[in-house]
């Protein structure tokens, strides 16, 4: 059995759990699950974690992710990418990579988006592209987001397609980004290809596809995560930690810190006054 994180590169045309479940099958590891779901058509880096490691997903920093993505414009579909089905057609203007490049910096910055209908975003318990495929009406709220970096790479002008990047807030949908760059740019589009490059500081150069994942690439959550410092405790404070007692360490460490012994990370504790820290998070 596995315990820890693995750095996965998915291919397009898989579910995200179905990376799960092949990790989950080949690492004999029931417990997985992974941060930041992609959708299928979307190929890149999954930060999958097993075992116990699921309970560090949440301290994984997944604030900023970056992307290369394809817009092609000159149509639109229902979901937004490739996958979906054409909704709208239009004329696209004669582009060059300056009026691109002046387009796209408008949307840098903080804004409100709405999530597309087909999306896993929660309708009264249901997921959007559930009660989308069913035909049913609803409405989706706003939220907000940041768009960090936005930047044309290429525009083939045959093909009508725009090759970008960006780094995104979490929770941005970059399928509605692309299509709002069309109407920016005075047409319609929908994403071809997206490519997750990084999330955080965590890079898909690291990663490897799922079936060439083994035992030697899972990795001690512990060392992804940043701005945590590890605190080794004594024998004596083993079980105090073990059941949830708060402790007053030797110093302030930080809002939050890794209370470990013999190098192992016992528990996520949390400053509450000085140096007077209380349990939030076992990880036995």
């Amino acid at each position: 059995m596995a315990s820890g994180i693995v750095l996965v590169d998915k291919q397009s045309g898989m579910t995200s759990r179905r990376v799960d479940n092949m990790l989950s099958h080949s690492l004999c590891e029931r417990k997985c699950g992974h941060l930041g779901t992609l959708d299928p058509f979307a190929s890149g880096l999954l930060v999958v974690a097993l075992g116990k490691a699921t309970k560090l997903l949440p301290y994984l920093d997944d604030r900023c992710k970056t992307y290369i993505g394809v817009l092609s414009l000159g149509s639109s579909t229902d979901t937004g990418d490739l996958i979906g089905n054409i909704d709208g057609t239009a004329e696209v203007p004669d582009l060059d990579m300056e009026s691109i490049s002046s387009a796209m910096k408008a949307f840098l910055g903080r804004t409100c988006q709405v999530p597309p209908k087909y999306s896993a975003v929660k309708v009264s318990g249901q997921e959007a592209y559930k009660l989308a495929r069913k035909g049913e009406e609803f409405s989706l709220s706003g939220r907000e987001i940041e768009i960090k970096s936005l930047n044309p790479v290429n525009y083939d002008r045959e093909k009508k397609e725009i090759v970008f990047t960006c780094t995104v807030s979490k929770g941005t949908y970059v399928r509605v980004l692309a299509e709002d760059i069309a109407k920016k740019l005075g047409t319609l589009g929908h994403l071809a290809a997206l490519r997750r490059t990084a999330v955080g500081n965590i890079l898909v150069s690291m990663a490897k596809k799922p079936e060439e994942i083994g035992i030697g690439d899972v990795i001690d959550p512990t060392l992804l995560i940043r701005g945590m410092k590890h605190v080794e405790i004594s024998s004596g404070d083993e079980k105090k930690v073990m059941d949830g007692m708060p402790l007053e360490l030797e110093s302030d460490y930080g809002e939050k810190v890794f209370l470990c012994l013999g190098g192992k990370a016992l528990a996520v504790y949390r400053r509450k006054e000085g140096k007077y820290y209380v349990s939030e998070r076992g990880l036995w």
